[in-house]
């Protein structure tokens, strides 16, 4: 039986790349429908996820798969049969699905009273509103952002990968054209008939993405997140941002102290460190620490020279013998009442931190002093962050992870 349900399974998963192919191949929409609607009642999103990967394993790239995405929806559009899944958690206040569908709604709502309605007019008062409406649409950027940074991680964890990758390609070309067309709004030599193409086309975009966040996406979260996946994207979510508005309700007033108790980042191997956000072995933290392109010092809260990194290029010569001696016998007597002021201003509270910026011989250093405190505010030390600046002074232009063509 069970050999049978996998010949099924691989018959519908070829017939559907079939029809994904045929597209890439030249076939129009219209097609494409006609031939899932002869051989589909309905699809799961499973089954669009394993369609999507397999393309790329078979050697399709991701930018393909990218432009073929933006007709997936038209083709499945009705015809997802597990996006039921998802009343049960929209219908709890400030749940992180509730919320990110709560977000697609304002974002379509703004799209079409904010946007479409001046598309079709013309001159200086379309423009400004247009120009308004697209201000406020540029926020969708943390709408993605919370999906790329706090969804995606545990798709790819549990081997999805080809829909995030494929939809984060998508992403970064709605924020390209959204800007894009915000230059060309706030232009005096702006195509007003080139402008407006552009936003039809970019607001299409958008609502294609409502569409696959909110019935391929949303469904398979549900499927592989957990209670304490919620509660760690819940928690983080505030940090990203949210689009226009912050969620009216909180979920974490249902779940009362459970992110408090909860240990994400549990060491997976003996002799890691857990800090907040991952866990690393000595070796690892040593070596990063001296790896960066700057000097750290940590004094401890009674003035104690406790460590210093070992990067490769020193700025000041700090010999090891310096460890554990008071940080008023490591400063000539002219500068030590400066140094001890400091200290004693982040002790009491009166500070959080103070700058400073030298020439020396032939580079130009910025020192800065940060008051390092527990998580309920107890003064625990002294951090001394000393870096040349004078490569970072001469950029100019840019120089992008990503090319803009």
């Amino acid at each position: 039986m069970s050999e049978f349900i996998n010949n099924v399974s691989q018959k519908r998963q070829e017939k559907l790349k079939e029809i994904i192919l045929s597209l890439h191949n030249g076939a129009t929409l219209e097609e494409a429908k006609k031939a899932f609607k002869e051989h589909f009642e309905d699809v799961t999103t499973k089954e669009i996820t394993e369609m999507e990967q397999s393309l790329m394993k078979e050697g399709m790239q991701v930018g393909e798969v990218q432009r073929l995405c933006d007709v997936h929806a038209a083709v499945f559009e009705g015809s997802i049969s597990d996006i039921h899944s998802l009343s049960d958690h929209n219908s709890i206040p400030g749940h992180p699905v509730r919320v990110f569908k709560q977000e697609n709604e304002r974002i379509v709502e703004l799209i079409e009273k904010e946007i479409e309605p001046f598309l079709t007019e013309s001159g200086k008062s379309a423009d400004l509103m247009l120009r308004v409406g697209y201000d406020r649409l540029k926020e969708i950027h943390n709408h993605y952002a919370r999906k790329e940074y706090l969804f995606f991680p545990k798709l790819e964890k549990v081997g999805i990968t080809a829909p995030p990758k494929v939809m984060w390609g998508v992403d970064d070309e709605i924020r390209a054209e959204i800007k894009d067309i915000l230059n060309d709004l706030g232009s005096i030599d702006q195509d007003e008939t080139k402008t407006r193409e552009k936003i039809k086309l970019n607001i299409a975009k958008i609502k294609d993405m409502v569409f696959k966040e909110d019935n391929i996406l949303m469904p398979m979260l549900l499927e592989h997140m957990t209670f304490f996946d919620w509660v760690l994207v819940d928690s983080s979510s505030e940090e990203m941002g949210y689009f226009l508005e912050k969620p009216t309700e909180s979920w974490k007033q249902e779940t009362k102290s459970e992110p408090e108790t909860i240990q994400p980042f549990t060491p997976k191997t003996e002799g890691e460190v857990p800090f907040d956000a991952g866990s690393l072995t000595f070796e690892q933290v040593n070596q990063m620490l001296n790896t960066l392109p700057f000097d750290m010092t940590f004094v401890d809260h009674e003035g104690h020279v406790k460590y210093f990194t070992q990067g490769k290029e020193r700025i000041f010569d700090r010999p090891k013998t310096i460890v554990g001696r008071h940080v008023s016998m490591c400063h000539p007597p002219q500068s030590v009442h400066v140094v001890e002021e400091i200290v004693e201003s982040f002790r009491s509270g009166k500070k959080d931190n103070e700058d400073f910026w030298i020439k020396l011989k032939d580079m130009f250093v910025y020192i800065r002093y940060f008051a390092v405190r527990s998580k309920d505010g107890k003064f625990l030390g002294t951090l001394e962050i000393t870096q040349n600046i004078k490569p970072i002074r001469e950029l100019v232009g840019e120089k992008r992870l990503v090319s803009k063509d």
